[in-house]
């Protein structure tokens, strides 16, 4: 640093570093997700409690979530989700078509959508010939345990995803 003009230069561009350093440190910060919301993100679900033939409908994201437990009649199908030898249909319970809640009929084993009459059997697949363009949703899921967590990716569904078996 000779002169003065030099160490008011460098001066200036030091503050200026800084100040972006900080101003982008700043900007980060405001576009991550609040952790409330993150947590928010993911659903456990307790397979423990489901019973065969019977599904049950959690929420996810706002969005509801059928985990029905199949019986050994069912047949076994790759969009199935496997847990300690259990097989179990995960989807968004949303009909493909317009979007509307499907009901499931125990004695014909399937989810049956009333709005346009759109079907789709046990592991979600929808049948040909009706409304529905593409099969049930299967959101993304991870298995810990005997639990399964909705929002989170793990190695089943990834493997899943690899097949196109999920949108």
């Amino acid at each position: 640093m000779s002169t003065r003009r030099d160490f008011m230069g460098m001066a200036l561009g030091g503050f200026t570093a800084v100040g972006a350093v900080g101003g982008l440190y700043a900007a980060k910060r405001t576009w991550d997700p609040l952790p409330s919301v993150t947590a928010a993100g993911s659903t456990i679900i307790d397979l423990s409690e489901a019973k065969e033939g019977e599904p049950m409908t959690e929420k996810w994201r706002g969005k509801p979530i059928f985990v029905l437990k199949k019986t050994a009649e069912m047949p076994a199908h790759d969009r199935d989700v496997v847990v300690d030898g259990a097989r179990y249909h995960v989807s968004i319970a949303l009909c493909t078509h317009l979007g509307c809640i499907p009901a499931y009929k125990k004695a014909d084993q399937t989810f049956f959508c009333a709005c346009h009459g759109g079907v789709f059997d046990t592991s979600g697949t929808n049948l040909p010939g009706l409304p529905p363009p593409s099969p049930l949703e299967i959101p993304p899921f991870a298995i810990d345990g005997n639990t399964l967590v909705l929002g989170s990716e793990g190695p089943e569904y990834l493997e899943m995803k690899k097949n196109n078996l999920v949108v």
